[in-house]
C-alpha cells in the first residue's frame, strides 16, 4: 500500500482540527500543562491586565475580552472570578475555539468557532494558540537547498520540492540560516515556516478597534533560531513523536518577532507577570507564628508564582504585546526581580 504524503501544514490541520481532530475531541488540559492550568494566579494576572486596558480605554460601556484558543474556557472562567463586579458587569467575554462549547460554562461567555467581527474595544489574549497554527516544515538537502518536508499519516517523512514563492521569501527574511545571496546553509537543518502564524495573528489583532492584543507562547527570535526546528507531539502529559493521525497535539515554537507588527513589545513571561504583581517571594517566617493558615496559603501562592515565572519552564514563554490605540500597559521596569 502506498502512503499518501502531504506537506506538514495540511497534515497538521487535518490531524488537529478535522472532524476527528485532536483538539475537537480532546481537552488540552488533559494532555499538557499550560500557565492557565498551573495556577489561578495566571487568570488573576490577566484580569489585572484587562483592568489596566479598561482604564486606558476610559472604562467603556462594553469591554471585550477575546480568548483565542480558549480550550474549555478555563482562562475566561478564572478572569471573571478575579474581576471587580463593576468591571465584570461591563465585560463581554468571547471564547474562540473549534471544539464544542463545554457543559456548565458561565452563560456570560459567548462561544465561537471563528474570530468575532471587528470594532471591539478591550483585550484579546491568545495563550499557547499560535504554536498550534499549522505551518510547513522545511529541511535543507545534501546541497543545502531548502525543501518542503512531506509526511504520511503514520509520521513517515520524505523531502519534496524546493521551497519557493512567499515561503522562500519568509525563510530568507526570518530564518537566518536561509539568508545570504549566494550562500548555502549546511545540509540537515530544519525550519518551521511561520507565515501562517503571522497571518493568523494579523487577523486576530484586527478585531480590535482599540485595546491590546497579547500572544503568549514558547518562542524564538531571529538571533537564536533552533537549527533543527521544534516540531513535536504531546499526549497524556508526555512528549511523543509527532504523528499527524489525530492521536496527539502537534506543536512548534513560534517566531514571534515575525508575527509582531509595528509598536509591538516582546517580554519574557517572568517579566510580564512581575509587572502584573505575580511575585515568587516566600512569605516571612514570622507569619507562621502569628497566622499559620495564612502562612500556608501564602507559601502555596509563592510556589505557584515561582512555577509561572520559572525560566526553565513556563517562565520561558514570551509575551507579544500589540497595543492598538493605547499605551503599553506593561511599560516600565517592573518590580525588583522582574
Amino acid at each position: 500500500m502506498t502512503e499518501d504524503f502531504t506537506g506538514w501544514r495540511e497534515a497538521a490541520e487535518r490531524a488537529l482540527y478535522g472532524p476527528e481532530g485532536f483538539f475537537v475531541r480532546e481537552a488540552p488540559g488533559a494532555h499538557f500543562r499550560t500557565s492557565v492550568h498551573a495556577s489561578p494566579l495566571y487568570a488573576a494576572a490577566v484580569a489585572e491586565l484587562l483592568r489596566r486596558v479598561d482604564e486606558a480605554l476610559g472604562r467603556p460601556a462594553e469591554l471585550a475580552l477575546v480568548d483565542v484558543g480558549a480550550g474549555r474556557g478555563e482562562l475566561l472562567t478564572g478572569v471573571l472570578a478575579a474581576l471587580p463586579d463593576e468591571v465584570a458587569g461591563r465585560l463581554r467575554p468571547v471564547a474562540v475555539e473549534r471544539a464544542a462549547r463545554p457543559a456548565g460554562l458561565d452563560a456570560r461567555v459567548a462561544w465561537r468557532s471563528r474570530l468575532p467581527g471587528g470594532g471591539l474595544r478591550g483585550l484579546l489574549f491568545a495563550n499557547e494558540w499560535l504554536d498550534d497554527v499549522p505551518c510547513e516544515v522545511a529541511e535543507t538537502d545534501a546541497s543545502g537547498v531548502w525543501r518542503r518536508v512531506l509526511v504520511a499519516r503514520d509520521g513517515t517523512e520524505r523531502l519534496g520540492g524546493p521551497v519557493g514563492g512567499a515561503d522562500a521569501r519568509w525563510l530568507a527574511r526570518w530564518w537566518p540560516a536561509a539568508a545570504g545571496p549566494g550562500a548555502r546553509p549546511e545540509p540537515g537543518l530544519r525550519a518551521e515556516v511561520g507565515r501562517p502564524r503571522d497571518a493568523a495573528w494579523r487577523r486576530a489583532v484586527a478585531v480590535l478597534e482599540r485595546g491590546l492584543a497579547v500572544a503568549v507562547d514558547y518562542a524564538h527570535t531571529a538571533a537564536a533560531r533552533p537549527p533543527f526546528g521544534t516540531l513535536t507531539g504531546y499526549r497524556d502529559g508526555r512528549e511523543v513523536r509527532p504523528v499527524p493521525d489525530g492521536s496527539c497535539d502537534l506543536t512548534a515554537h513560534v517566531a514571534l518577532d515575525a508575527c509582531a507588527e509595528p509598536g509591538a513589545v516582546l517580554l519574557p513571561q517572568r517579566t510580564a507577570l512581575a509587572r502584573l504583581g505575580v511575585a515568587g517571594a516566600r512569605p516571612p517566617l514570622a507569619l507562621a507564628r502569628t497566622d499559620p493558615a495564612g502562612y500556608v496559603r501564602a507559601l502555596a501562592r509563592a510556589g505557584q508564582a515561582a512555577e509561572l515565572r520559572d525560566a526553565g519552564g513556563l517562565g520561558a514563554h514570551t509575551w507579544l504585546l500589540q497595543p492598538r490605540g493605547v499605551a503599553d500597559p506593561l511599560a516600565g521596569p517592573g518590580p525588583p526581580g522582574a
